[in-house]
């Protein structure tokens, strides 16, 4: 997150008024002025604020190293709040983001450990994190892996997720379908929908069935749950995935995938 001097100026101030007001309104109900007595005001005035937010400008301009403490606190909080209050989205949609009927689940289906990742067709880093799964579900036989078409890069994008929903549709079992997502994904070029009904007829899917079932409701509510599940979970990227009650963003790489799972088996 990105913070301006200004910014940061104005939230240092507002940290070093707040204190002395509080210290005024103390000192006010300990010491109570006489009935004749005009109240203590509860505010600094502008001329006050004004001049403690230009003591702290100075003050960081001399030290500007705390400016950099003061942002990085200020990002760690952000942080914090964001991964607390996914916890709290996980912990009430527990139920539909790892074991909804309308999703595609890869690896073992009782594996004690669920990995689910939302994902574009279109996306760059969701192509390199696929040898990332690859590679888990190669060596992990007690991993179950959820994938949900997360189509935020384009109609193109749209396009290809309606494809593939179709496809998933067709295939209970799951294994016509993960060989049309590696070909798909791991392919040159953009998906779209042409794109996606070649692959599909590649991997030997029913074409007329296909055709028809991407305009089921079924495709349309598929994808409408993904994409609100992953505006709660504050998801705004791909790939994106949910391990426990945790969200890890971007193609962080097979090592810290292995070691999010490991934390969350034990």
């Amino acid at each position: 997150m990105a913070w301006s001097l200004r910014a940061c100026i104005t939230i240092l101030a507002s940290m070093l008024v707040a204190p002395l007001a509080l210290a005024q309104d103390r000192a006010a109900q300990s010491n109570p002025a006489p009935a004749a007595t005009t109240e203590m005001p509860r505010e600094f005035s502008p001329a006050q604020a004004h001049e403690i937010e230009t003591i702290v400008k100075n003050y960081l301009v001399q030290h500007p190293e705390v400016l950099q403490d003061a942002m990085e606190s200020l990002d760690r909080r952000q942080k914090e709040a964001d991964a607390e209050k996914a916890r709290g989205t996980i912990k009430d949609n527990n139920a539909t983001i790892f074991n909804s009927t309308h999703q595609v689940v890869l690896g073992n289906p009782q594996g004690k450990v669920t990995m689910v990742e939302f994902f574009d067709y279109n996306c760059a880093f969701c192509k390199r994190a696929l040898p990332d799964m690859l590679e888990l579900l190669k060596t992990d036989p007690d991993l179950k892996f959820v994938l949900k078409e997360f189509p935020v890069l384009g109609p193109g994008s749209l396009e290809a997720a309606h494809v593939a929903v179709a496809a998933r549709m067709q295939d209970p079992s799951g294994k016509k379908y993960f060989e049309f997502h590696q070909k798909l994904l791991g392919g040159r070029g953009p998906a779209d929908k042409a794109r996606a009904l070649a692959v599909a007829k590649d991997v030997g899917f029913d074409m007329a069935r296909l055709e028809k079932d991407m305009n089921t409701d079924e495709v349309k509510v598929t994808i409408e749950e993904n994409m609100k599940l992953a505006d709660a979970l504050g998801v705004n990227g791909t790939p994106s995935y949910v391990v426990g009650d945790e969200v890890v963003v971007g193609a962080v790489g097979v090592d810290e995938l292995r070691a999010k799972i490991k934390n969350e088996r034990n």
